[in-house]
């Protein structure tokens, strides 16, 4: 990994969702409008002072295809801060690509519901640090836990109960679980903060805060909730808050921030 942080802190993380080779962000998985270029994405995240980056070829797996590795190479060859990627990555092999690629950690969430065995598998070929798992989920009355898990990109609902599937998940030794919720992504109305606790106390694993971030006070909500790792999009690739004075505004609150 290219940095390690302290414990008791909370990283920033931008995101790049990535459709035909360009940065992209949409509302609730949907209305997608262009956000740029990745390199110069990626290159302006690290100046601009994030603690990790991350990649989702948010079309691959409903394409049936792989994430585009020569544009994983490429950001890879400019940026400066832990880097995971996601999306088509299905087993094994696709997952080591992707690191070979350049990339720090990888995500994975549909093949990992389908074949879970495939956790278990990448993290005893990559080691616990390099897999995190993604959860999209949606709200519902008919779930325990009033959330229902759904992949290929939030298209298919799967009947299964999201927090009872992020235990299972820690359960095979992933440290990190991202959920998002279709209900708040790109909204801007803050994240799911009900999703975020209930994941945060079922498991062990770091918690990444994503769908949601419109103000700062969000943030710091989300570090309140229990996230470790505070992801977003839109307010970044739009320039609505800019990472250094959101630094500042959570450490005023009194936030340990990296």
């Amino acid at each position: 990994m290219k940095k390690t942080f302290p414990t008791g802190t909370v990283r920033i993380m931008p995101c790049l969702d990535m459709q035909d080779g360009r940065v992209v962000k949409g509302v609730r998985f949907v209305d997608i409008r262009d956000a740029g270029d990745p390199v110069t994405c990626g290159r302006a995240y690290c100046d601009a002072g994030a603690d990790e980056l991350a990649m989702l070829d948010i079309t691959a797996t409903v394409e049936g295809r792989r994430t585009m590795l020569n544009v994983v190479k490429a950001v890879a060859g400019v940026v400066t801060i832990p880097f995971t990627v996601g999306g088509g990555i299905a087993d094994v092999a696709s997952a080591a690509a992707v690191i070979e690629a350049g990339a720090d950690s990888i995500s994975t969430s549909s093949a990992a519901f389908r074949k879970p065995d495939v956790i278990a598998e990448m993290i005893k070929e990559l080691g616990a640090d390099r897999v995190t798992v993604a959860i999209d989920v949606a709200q519902t009355k008919a779930m325990p836990s009033g959330y229902e898990v759904y992949i290929d990109g939030g298209r298919t609902a799967t009947g299964a109960d999201a927090v009872e599937w992020a235990k299972r998940v820690n359960g095979y030794g992933v440290r990190t679980i991202l959920p998002t919720s279709k209900s708040t992504d790109g909204v801007k109305t803050g994240y799911d903060l009900p999703l975020i606790r209930q994941i945060r106390a079922a498991t062990d694993a770091e918690v990444v805060a994503s769908g949601g971030a419109g103000t700062m006070e969000h943030f710091y909500e989300a570090a309140q909730a229990g996230a470790t790792v505070l992801l977003a999009a839109s307010v970044f690739h739009f320039n609505i808050i800019g990472i250094r004075p959101l630094k500042e505004y959570l450490k005023s609150r009194g936030v340990g921030i990296c």
